[in-house]
């Protein structure tokens, strides 16, 4: 078994991309407002400021631009604080890996206040050395700069430890900075379920497959 893991939280230990689908239709919903069909297809095209201007433009909302942000920011804030819930298997997963000491650092997208409260809440913190966000890294997961940093803080090289991503550009980032990639299902990135296949070193349809990752790890059997 190689030394050291290094995990995603959004879709891959977590059960919350629907949360950057649907916080939009959400935040109307807290004001009584009933959102159109299709907003989540809208909102993701755009950015946040975007976002927030066509929210106040297409359902006249008699607030500023930085409220709207604001609203939409404070409905993700308290869904990983209050709500987000594990992936099936993941408590489990991770008590394996820690029972065998094998040191796990957290490579995310999402902002660091909200993975750090929903993983105390649910009781992960504690299984991982460290956190890192692509924000600290200066750069988002096409770049393996948050990989290499999270490697160097575990003092690992990159062949030493598994990737767990649950999309598959971060998989093929890993795969060529030297990691050894696990891929894991979410249905967000279904639709790239035969290249996470083809490409990661090994892929979990669930985080409850420990015992398949058991034997990958120690027998290398893929």
């Amino acid at each position: 078994m190689r030394k050291g893991a290094i995990f995603d939280v959004d879709g891959t230990l977590l059960d919350s991309m629907p949360i950057w689908e649907n916080a939009s239709e959400r935040f109307l919903e807290g004001l009584g407002i009933e959102a159109e069909p299709g907003l989540n297809e809208i909102m993701f095209r755009m950015s946040l400021d975007e976002g927030a201007a066509y929210l106040r433009s297409a359902y006249d909302l008699a607030m500023t631009d930085q409220e709207i942000k604001e609203g939409v920011l404070g409905v993700i804030r308290d869904f990983y604080f209050y709500q987000a819930q594990p992936k099936p298997g993941a408590g489990e997963f991770l008590a394996q890996m820690k029972a065998r000491e094998i040191p796990m650092y957290i490579a995310t997208s999402s902002n660091r206040e909200h993975i750090r409260a929903a993983f105390e809440r649910l009781g992960f913190y504690d299984c991982f050395e460290g956190l890192i966000t692509c924000e600290e890294a200066g750069a988002g997961k096409s770049d393996p700069r948050i990989f290499l940093l999270a490697a160097e803080r575990m003092g690992l090289e990159p062949a030493d430890i598994y990737v767990f991503e649950d999309v598959i550009h971060a998989v093929r980032t890993a795969n060529s900075a030297g990691f050894v990639t696990v891929g894991v299902y979410d249905q967000a990135s279904s639709s790239d379920n035969a290249a996470m296949r083809a490409e990661s070193g090994l892929y979990l349809h669930s985080l409850e497959n420990w015992e398949r990752f058991r034997n990958f790890a120690f027998e290398g059997a893929k």
